[in-house]
C-alpha cells in the first residue's frame, strides 16, 4: 500500500481538515491560475486607465477634444478616441502619427508599471477602418495569386497591417505568406502552396 502525505488544513471557521498533499497542490495551483488571470486583466485594465490618463493630457495640451472609450480585447488593452474635428492630425499620413503616439503611449504605460505594454490605440476609428481595407487586400491578393499561379509581393507594411494580411491570406486555401525585408520595408509576400 502506498503512503500518502496528508495535511490538515483550518477552514475560516476553524474546523480542521485532514487532505492529500497532492489535492492540496491541485487546489493551490487552480487557485493561483485564477490569480494570475485575475492580475493579468487586472494590468490590462490598469494599462487602460494609464494609457486613458496619458492622451487625456495630450488632448488638453493640444485643445483638441476627444472621448476616450477603454477596452480589453485578446490579452490586450484597447483604447479608442473618437469625436473631435482635428483627430485626424492625429492620425496622419497612412497612420504615421498614430503609430508614433501609439509608441508614446505604450512607454508611458511602461514607465508607470515596470511592464511592457501591448496596448493598441485607435484614433478616429482609423485602424478599424484600415483592418478592413487589408483584409479585402489579403484576400484579393490571395484570389490572385491562386488563379494566377505567380507569386506577388505588397507594398511595405506596419507589423499591425502585415498580420491583418497575412490573417486573411490564411483564411483562402492553397496560398500561404510571408514576410520579407527589414522594417521600415517590411512586406508580406503570398505564394501558392507547393
Amino acid at each position: 500500500m502506498d503512503a500518502v502525505d496528508r495535511v490538515e488544513r483550518v477552514d475560516t471557521a476553524g474546523a480542521v481538515d485532514t487532505v492529500d498533499t497532492a489535492d492540496a497542490a491541485a487546489e493551490t495551483s487552480e487557485a493561483e491560475q485564477h490569480e494570475d488571470q485575475r492580475s493579468g486583466a487586472d494590468l490590462l485594465v490598469r494599462e487602460g486607465d494609464i494609457a486613458g490618463d496619458y492622451l487625456e493630457q495630450l488632448l488638453d495640451l493640444l485643445d483638441y477634444d476627444g472621448d476616450i472609450d477603454l477596452d480589453v480585447e485578446a490579452s490586450r488593452a484597447i483604447v479608442s478616441i473618437e469625436g473631435g474635428e482635428d483627430l485626424d492630425k492625429l492620425v496622419g499620413t497612412r497612420g504615421a502619427v498614430l503609430e508614433a503616439l501609439q509608441e508614446l503611449t505604450r512607454l508611458a504605460v511602461q514607465q508607470e508599471t515596470g511592464t511592457r505594454s501591448r496596448l493598441m490605440l485607435d484614433i478616429a476609428g482609423w485602424r478599424a477602418g484600415r483592418r478592413e481595407e487589408l483584409r479585402d487586400l489579403g484576400r484579393a491578393t490571395a484570389e490572385r495569386v491562386l488563379s494566377s499561379g505567380e507569386r506577388v509581393r505588397l507594398q511595405p507594411m506596419t507589423p499591425f497591417e502585415r498580420k491583418v494580411v497575412h490573417d486573411a491570406v490564411a483564411s483562402v486555401k492553397g496560398v500561404h505568406s510571408e514576410s520579407e525585408g527589414e522594417d521600415p520595408k517590411r512586406r508580406v509576400v503570398v505564394f501558392l502552396d507547393s
